[in-house]
């Protein structure tokens, strides 16, 4: 049971106590599982979601079928794709899919044209989430069009593994991750094995030498 959820998120928590406790009583809170569709693009948004606990991961994909990892929202922030969707009334662009079993609080829009209309602080809010994750757009971009596959790879193995010895994924899921195809990624990662950085089962890929894979990520 979610006593407060306000508190966890740095646009709410800064609200006046009588906003927070009119937040509480309209939004509703809702939980899915791992693997679910949160979002795809043919829904049209009507409400606004904060990411209570879990991760969404954001993606697009090209009419071939060819995907590419656009951001993932973590527990405490909010999906920009879906402001912005939702105050254009248009339909996502993009797929939002569960990583983890995630918990949402789901904020009607009435509630959030109010918000931002009276509410310095939820304002300021939703324009720092919108200038965070143009930023990283702007990174995807630079990355797929000037990156070195071998640099922006090891970046990703990186993240992935934070804290793990293994990951669990395939090379298709990591030219997704990394909007390439999927032979580059193979030939990569090759290349790693064969420099005693990685070892690779099928679907894992063991990070041997984290120091070896960090100073390649670094080295652009």
């Amino acid at each position: 049971m979610i006593q407060d959820w306000t508190e966890k998120f740095q646009g709410t928590a800064a609200l006046p106590r009588a906003v927070r406790d009119r937040l509480i009583k309209v939004a509703r809170i809702q939980r899915m599982e791992a693997g679910a569709q949160v979002f795809g693009p043919e829904n049209v948004p009507d409400s606004l979601f904060f990411l209570y606990d879990g991760r969404i991961r954001v993606s697009q994909s090209s009419d071939s079928g060819r995907e590419i990892v656009l951001y993932r929202v973590d527990a405490g922030e909010s999906c920009v794709l879906t402001t912005a969707c939702m105050l254009s009334e248009e339909a996502y662009n993009a797929e939002g899919i569960a990583e983890t079993d995630i918990t949402a609080i789901v904020l009607p829009k009435p509630a959030f044209d109010r918000l931002v209309a009276e509410e310095e602080a939820f304002r300021k809010f939703v324009f720092a989430a919108y200038s965070r994750r143009l930023i990283d757009l702007l990174r995807v971009v630079d990355d797929v069009a000037f990156g070195h596959m071998d640099v922006r790879l090891a970046e990703r193995l990186l993240v992935l593994g934070d804290g793990l010895k293994e990951i669990s994924a395939t090379h298709q899921q990591l030219a997704s991750e990394l909007g390439t195809a999927r032979e580059v990624v193979s030939r990569v990662l090759s290349d790693f094995q064969k420099r005693g950085m990685i070892a690779q089962s099928r679907g894992r890929i063991a990070l041997l030498d984290k120091s070896a894979i960090r100073v390649l990520a670094e080295s652009r």
